[in-house]
């Protein structure tokens, strides 16, 4: 499976960032997509997931200001974030999981300013 994430970039506080990730590949129904982030110093953290079934799951840092969404058609998972504060700064990984795989896209860097 392979993931390509698309949408970071560089915002001021308060304002708004739409992530992206496709997968491609083998990619078995059964699935949960998700995004994490790391930001410098500090370990890879859970942002939000989705089931295939459209069950989502929030960090509680994030809840009300973050969404996530899939289309199941195109493989795609979404994350609207609102709201963007400074200690959202940092690299945004897509995942998908199943029984058999956990694949990573390639990070992408948000950076919110004060």
């Amino acid at each position: 499976v392979q993931l390509q994430a698309s949408g970071g970039g560089s915002v001021q506080a308060g304002k708004s960032l739409r992530l992206s990730c496709r997968a491609s590949g083998r990619i078995l129904s059964l699935n949960i997509m998700g995004w994490y982030r790391q930001a410098p110093g500090k370990q890879r953290e859970l942002v939000a997931d989705c089931t295939i079934g459209g069950v989502t799951n929030y960090a509680e840092s994030v809840k009300g200001r973050f969404t996530i969404s899939r289309d199941n058609a195109r493989n795609t998972v979404y994350l609207q974030m609102d709201s963007l504060k400074p200690e959202d700064t940092a690299v945004y990984y897509c995942n998908m999981r199943t029984w058999r795989d956990n694949s990573w896209g390639q990070g992408t860097q948000v950076t919110v300013s004060s």
